[in-house]
């Protein structure tokens, strides 16, 4: 069959045409190995490699458009980080079979650069980790675009979720780059995964004899200024502890943004320092007496 075909050629190319592509394509580009097992790369070879690839990118780009054509955004972005990633081991895999099918000793290559190939194993440790708990994160949703998460004592907003890393913005403006293998080695607060609305609260200590009960009110009236706390459900006001040189009142209160948290709970600061001058109630500091005694 394959006769037939190149008998064919030649009677559609004129002869000396046919003897220049035979000269092109068997032009040696070099090569290497044994006697025994010599390896010799022509232009032929090489292209058949190239062609190879197109076909292969070809095929990799009508997947990606098959199954992302009808899902949603998010989804669709998620796809598209694990399938970038899983691409490269399908080139992998198809320049594996290139070479081997241009008579390349793949099994011989591997044997030498074996110790390398552990080397570089145990440098890409780290690498090979984000990548793994990336995949993980897209799979369980741990973690998705607009979440508030709390790492280790750093606060912000994802903004995007890729195979290695998540990019989160924090409250001053600045980029916080994560590596994904801190989610499986470190606790985790999602902030909003339950929804948009957060239980927040300020905490003040006021003086032994004040009237607890227009404490309570005051903390509540100051709660309820802020135009970032939430009517309902509305405020409540706990009376921790019976302190040293106070006692000590929590005002919990829920608002919807819970990355600028910080705003509200200043603005009621300012108001419960404002209330309490105006009904004379003070706010102790700690006091020591300190004896000393003449030997």
């Amino acid at each position: 069959m394959q006769e037939d075909i190149t008998d064919h050629v030649k009677e559609v190319i004129p002869k000396n045409i046919w003897n220049m592509m035979q000269e092109f394509l068997n032009f040696e580009i070099f090569h290497f190995g044994t006697e025994e097992h010599p390896f010799i790369l022509t232009v032929g070879l090489l292209l058949f490699v190239i062609i190879v690839f197109i076909i292969t990118s070809v095929i990799l780009k009508i997947t990606k458009r098959f199954f992302t054509r009808r899902m949603k955004r998010q989804d669709r972005l998620k796809f598209e980080s694990v399938f970038s990633f899983s691409k490269y081991f399908v080139y992998l895999i198809v320049i594996f079979f290139a070479l081997d099918g241009i008579g390349f000793n793949i099994t011989g290559m591997f044997a030498a650069s074996a110790a390398l190939l552990v080397g570089v194993g145990l440098a890409l440790q780290t690498f090979i980790q984000d990548i793994f708990s990336g995949v993980i994160i897209f799979i369980d949703q741990t973690v998705d675009v607009g979440d508030i998460i709390e790492l280790e004592g750093k606060v912000g907003r994802v903004e995007e979720i890729k195979l290695r890393t998540t990019r989160a913005v924090t409250i001053d403006n600045k980029v916080l780059i994560i590596p994904n293998h801190k989610y499986m080695s470190s606790s985790l607060y999602n902030w909003t995964q339950n929804g948009t609305l957060t239980r927040e609260s300020v905490s003040v200590g006021v003086a032994y004899g004040s009237d607890t009960q227009l404490v309570k009110d005051l903390l509540t009236k100051a709660a309820l200024s802020s135009p970032n706390v939430l009517k309902e459900p509305p405020p409540l006001v706990l009376f921790t502890d019976f302190a040293d040189s106070s006692l000590n009142f929590q005002i919990m209160f829920t608002i919807n943004n819970s990355f600028l948290a910080g705003v509200p709970k200043s603005e009621i600061r300012f108001e419960i320092d404002r209330l309490f001058r105006e009904h004379n109630i003070n706010i102790p500091f700690p006091q020591r007496e300190v004896t000393i005694t003449k030997e």
